[in-house]
């Protein structure tokens, strides 16, 4: 899974979640401040995560604690892209 894969499954989980268009949300868009997305948006964005990589991802989770860090798309795509990049041959992340 390429980092532009992990952009595009982001923006569009997260579309479907704040029922707005994917082309809408930009990788340095804050959750909070740029998205109106509320500490319940964000919990479905980690609950439809880690349901969509568990198949491609063996234990594919996002920690409770980790979850405070993530206040950027970016910060999501960044964590994500590092777990399953990280299980990946030749895949530096």
């Amino acid at each position: 899974m390429t980092r532009d894969d992990v952009v595009t499954l982001v923006r569009d989980r997260l579309a479907d979640i704040l029922e707005i268009e994917p082309e809408q949300i930009k990788e340095g868009d804050s959750f909070a401040a740029d998205l109106d997305a509320d500490s319940l948006a964000l919990i479905e964005l980690v609950e439809a995560l880690e349901e969509e990589l568990a198949d491609r991802t063996v234990g594919f989770r996002i920690d409770d604690e980790d979850l405070q860090d993530l206040k950027t798309v970016r910060d999501a795509v960044d964590y994500v892209y590092g777990q399953v990049g990280a299980d990946q041959p030749g895949v530096q992340s």
